[in-house]
């Protein structure tokens, strides 16, 4: 049986473990700081606790941090990196320096069950969703680390599949005795999750993007099983609930595949759709995976397509692909070979 883990405990069930051990509660305070702050989780270098209380803690619980057990570099400067989990299974997570900006995209799942059809993590099936301390190390085991500006949860997995985690994670993210890192750093996709969707919307002031990639319901059901479940229309029903003029922002991502979703007609029914919220759309060029049916449009495809919604009142911009000869790019994430 695994041994429940420290770091990765919110500031709840750290003053709940104060309670039960019957510690001050500022000795939460205290855990915080090591954790989140400095970013230690080894009980034997928390000097300022009591020995006996390090002690306690080194019974109970074990450590997670691990670095990454393999790195790949890209011509662009991308970098992909491998972890192991707990349970023994692999992910995978991005950096993508930019300038002043670097950025992690991170995973939430080892696998994913949403069957997306352009995507290889998709092929691969769920194996596990990961603990919060699984997800934080992809940030703290990061080589680069420190010159971190910004974290999109986009890499294995859908965040919405794993609500209690992500929403753990994000909490210590922001939080003042965690990160406290802005929320305007941050941003999560989701291919929409419709029940835990306006969960995720009340608690936390992050940046959303939906994965759309399809206007029409039944084009869209086709690469995108999810839609079966929980439609666009509903997914788009719930953001016209929220207010994205000031600080928070929603995207949707769109993943362009020749022939398939970039017609004039697509423009049209992506202005129907959309209409009223204010938001950007993100276009990708696809990625090629092995016997994959779908194709990547040329370059003036794609500009043609961005200048038609950017001409009906659609902010939309062309994603640069970065990673892609690693196999880092949009969709190209999977570990199902190891």
């Amino acid at each position: 049986m695994l041994r429940e883990t420290l770091f990765g405990s919110d500031f709840d069930r750290l003053a709940a473990l104060c309670s039960s051990e019957g510690w001050p509660r500022f000795v939460a305070g205290q855990l915080a700081r090591w954790l989140y702050k400095r970013q230690v989780e080894d009980p034997a270098q928390m000097t300022d606790l009591a020995v006996a209380r390090r002690e306690r803690l080194a019974e109970l619980f074990a450590p997670v941090l691990t670095p990454p057990i393999r790195e790949s570099r890209s011509v662009d400067g991308t970098k992909k990196y491998l972890f192991r989990t707990s349970e023994g299974h692999f992910i995978e997570s991005a950096y993508i320096p930019d300038g002043e900006r670097a950025t992690l995209c991170v995973s939430s799942q080892a696998g994913c069950r949403m069957g997306c059809r352009f995507c290889a993590t998709g092929r691969q099936g769920l194996q596990q969703s990961l603990s919060p301390a699984e997800i934080l190390n992809q940030i703290v085991s990061l080589p680069e680390r420190d010159r971190l500006t910004n974290l999109v949860f986009m890499g294995m997995g859908e965040p919405l599949d794993n609500i209690d985690n992500v929403l753990r994670v994000l909490d210590i993210l922001t939080a003042d005795w965690g990160f406290g890192w802005s929320p305007t750093r941050i941003t999560v996709s989701t291919a929409g999750v419709v029940p835990q969707l306006r969960r995720f919307l009340d608690a936390t002031r992050v940046h959303l993007a939906v994965s759309l990639h399809n206007p029409f319901a039944a084009e869209r059901a086709e690469i995108m099983p999810v839609e079966r479940a929980w439609p666009i229309e509903q997914v788009v029903e719930i953001l016209r609930e929220y207010d994205f003029s000031h600080q928070r922002r929603v995207s949707f991502e769109y993943i362009v595949m020749s022939g398939l979703n970039d017609s004039p007609r697509h423009v049209k029914e992506l202005c129907r759709l959309l209409n009223g919220i204010k938001c950007r759309i993100n276009l990708i060029r696809f990625h090629k995976i092995p016997d994959s049916p779908y194709f990547s449009p040329e370059e003036a495809a794609m500009i043609r397509f961005r200048d038609a919604l950017t001409a009906k009142g659609i902010q939309t911009t062309i994603r640069a692909s970065r990673g892609e000869d690693i196999q880092a790019a949009c969709g190209l994430l999977s570990t199902l070979s190891l």
